[in-house]
């Protein structure tokens, strides 16, 4: 024998854990859910839209897989503390739930803003919260999982409150990073670019502002949900064991520049 330590390679599975995936009724919530349960975990699809999260939840436990719907709106607050404080804890959050409300500075109205803020910072915040809550209750490790943006990275016209929310966002995740460490819990954002998405999809039938897109992603194309499942799975597992207060941007080279 050479006497050489040859380390194995790290595990993306999740068999035990309990997964929450918010915002999880379709695009990057939804397929963050399958991934999850794909990969062993025990995922709890969360959003408003009670037909969208019986389906996928439906459409994964098809596959012989752990996954059961949960219709809440995480903007109540006091409703998404009670839920979570009753429910087991859970050891994997995708903090995904999120909106936007594209307009230039001179036209976003007061309601525009709250709309953006009490969900992409407010709900989200209280999320963590109240998931962090019952793992340290329960004396168990977490990975939490906050679904920034690119925007959290950089601003862009027409978006100056979304990019508020995000940089928001990526400021409390590594302040939450740091108080959590000691519990093992991590907590770390994902930030991707445009994704292509039924939901994105009519926006880019606009040439103009799909050229303009393509021009600052410098792998020459939109995103889809598939390029952040890797990230995903890698910030939930094992293999991110020393990653925490830190930012995986999935954005095809936008912010390098």
């Amino acid at each position: 024998m050479s006497g050489v330590h040859v380390p194995p390679a790290p595990s993306f599975r999740l068999d035990g854990k309990r997964a929450l995936v918010t915002g999880a009724g379709r695009g990057i919530g939804l397929a963050a859910a399958s991934a999850l349960a794909d990969a062993g975990a025990h995922v709890t699809l969360l959003a408003r839209t009670r037909g969208e999260v019986e389906a996928g939840a439906a459409a994964i436990g098809g596959r012989h897989q752990k996954a059961e719907a949960l219709v809440l709106d995480v903007t109540d607050l006091p409703a998404m503390q009670a839920t979570i404080a009753r429910a087991g804890p859970f050891n994997i959050l995708v903090n995904n739930a999120g909106t936007n409300r594209p307009k230039m500075l001179l036209d976003v109205t007061i309601e525009d803003f709250d709309a953006i803020m009490d969900l992409n910072v407010r709900a989200a915040y209280f999320v963590v919260q109240a998931v962090a809550r019952r793992l340290i209750e329960a004396a168990q490790a977490g990975s939490i999982i906050n679904v920034s943006s690119q925007m959290g990275h950089v601003g862009a016209a027409r978006r100056s409150v979304y990019c508020a929310s995000k940089h928001a966002m990526e400021g409390f995740t590594k302040a939450m990073a740091i108080e959590l460490a000691p519990h093992n819990i991590r907590v770390n954002t994902l930030g991707p670019t445009f994704l292509e998405t039924p939901l994105t999809k009519p926006f880019f039938e606009n040439t103009a502002f799909k050229s303009e897109v393509l021009a600052k992603i410098k792998l020459g194309r939109l995103g889809t949900v598939e390029d952040v499942l890797g990230a995903i799975l890698f910030l939930a597992s094992d293999a991110s064991a020393l990653v925490t207060g830190t930012s995986l941007v999935v954005d095809g080279g936008w912010t390098a520049e």
